[in-house]
């Protein structure tokens, strides 16, 4: 029970209101030691309800007595707009019965529209790198007396090129009492260094290994010949699968668009997504998603994060991701919050060697299956290595290492040969410099 942590009366009335009963597994870790203040690192997989996590501890740190400074106290960093807007919503509902005040900056938005928000100060800033330092450049933000930064999704941050904005926005807040970081996977030294240089003392909390992400969703592989026959495959799993939503996931804006047009052909209710489409467009194709005016959704990795709609039980991934941190970002998208979801990945030769590097990330094996009516001849490859990947073709010798040892013979056989192209032979008459001739060096005809 929520009753059990020690939290601001009005922020239980608002837990109580949302029916929220049972912390989730990262609550129950992660909202004790942050009560108390202590700087986190969190990983946790997506739809653990981890935002809750911080958003609850945050509120009920501001709900103290210096409440009625005109400052802002908290930032609350993302990777996406999408993921913005729905962290706003969280802090927006928990804080229902307080008088706590939030705002968002993120790209695809009037800029002075922000500025004019920013002026009037709200207790918590949310939104994306970018945007911040634009109007931290621009001398509309301070940061300098914010109590509390939170990175949300940080590995993805990392992942689209956030580093050095979220150091240096990190920076900015120098006055910082508690610092929360939060990942849906452990990511690599990058991740490492951020957590050295930002988090003091950090309470490590990793609420999942790689391999028990996503336990809800059964990870299943079709093979396919080529694109076109992925695209039947798509075709015939929308038409016979049970789902209530489903996105699939392309690598390319172009293949995005190419099977988006596919599916509005044969009349399904569909919305496609990707960094192409301006904020309009992304926020109306989510919000169709979400009340049910459209099933179906493509798009890129761009909505691999920050999408949460309920109902989205299967997903598709038309192209393997690049690697095994966006495959979890991707399934992540269903099966969340304890419900069962379905992740079918559409595999061609090329895509084999990801599909098992992904594997043995995430210690997995995922489950073959083949649809007799549109079975491929492809099956996978005839011979594997150990580590599942395929054999490839035996490579030749380098060519340098032939050019070398070419090159040694011919440099050993050249003085051989000049020295015998320049003895006379028997049946012709020696040189002499008393000839007129000089002792030139000179290819004899064949003739001779």
């Amino acid at each position: 029970m929520f009753a059990q942590f020690a939290l601001h009366e009005r922020l239980l009335k608002a837990v109580a209101e949302l029916k929220f009963v049972e912390p989730t597994p990262v609550q129950a870790a992660a909202i004790p030691p942050a009560l108390e203040g202590r700087d986190l690192r969190v990983t946790a997989q997506t739809g653990s309800g981890k935002t809750a996590a911080f958003v609850l501890p945050l509120l009920n740190r501001l709900m103290g007595p210096s409440q009625q400074r005109v400052t802002i106290r908290a930032l609350i960093l993302l990777p996406t707009r999408e993921l913005a807007q729905q962290t706003l919503k969280e802090v927006e509902r928990f804080s229902q019965f307080t008088f706590i005040k939030s705002g968002m900056i993120t790209g695809g938005e009037d800029f002075k529209v922000q500025a004019a928000m920013l002026r009037k100060v709200p207790d918590i800033l949310i939104g994306t790198p970018g945007r911040m330092l634009e109007q931290l450049n621009a001398g509309n933000l301070k940061l300098n007396d914010v109590e509390v930064l939170i990175l949300d999704e940080a590995d993805r941050m990392l992942d689209m090129g956030f580093a050095e904005d979220v150091q240096r926005l990190a920076g900015e807040c120098c006055n910082r009492q508690q610092t929360m970081l939060f990942s849906a996977t452990t990511g690599g030294a990058g991740l490492r260094e951020m957590v050295g240089s930002v988090l003091r003392d950090p309470l490590h909390l990793q609420l999942n290994s790689v391999s028990q992400l996503n336990e809800g969703t059964r990870q299943q592989i079709i093979t396919a010949d080529h694109n076109h026959h992925k695209e039947r495959l798509v075709d015939w799993l929308l038409a016979n699968e049970t789902y209530d939503k489903a996105i699939i996931f392309t690598n390319t804006k172009v293949q995005a668009d190419r099977l988006y047009g596919k599916l509005v052909a044969a009349e399904y209710k569909v919305f496609v997504l990707h960094g192409d489409k301006d904020q309009k467009d992304r926020k109306l194709a989510i919000d169709r998603m979400k009340q049910g005016g459209a099933k179906i959704l493509v798009a890129t990795d761009v909505a691999a994060r920050g999408l949460d709609v309920d109902g989205l039980d299967l997903v598709i991934n038309f192209d393997m991701p690049r690697s095994g941190d966006d495959y979890v970002h991707r399934i992540g998208r269903t099966g969340r919050a304890g419900n069962e979801g379905l992740a079918i990945s559409l595999i061609c030769h090329n895509d084999w060697n990801l599909m098992s590097s992904i594997e043995r990330y995430l210690k997995q094996r995922f489950e073959r299956r083949n649809i007799k009516d549109i079975k491929g001849i492809y099956q996978g490859p005839k011979n594997l290595k150990a580590s599942g990947k395929a054999v490839g073709p035996k490579k030749k010798k380098a060519d340098g290492k032939t050019d070398k040892k070419g090159a040694a013979k011919k440099a050993t056989a050249k003085p051989n040969k000049r020295k015998t192209s320049n003895r006379p032979k028997p049946d012709a008459p020696a040189l002499s410099s008393s000839d007129g001739l000089a002792p030139l060096k000179r290819k004899m005809p064949a003739a001779e």
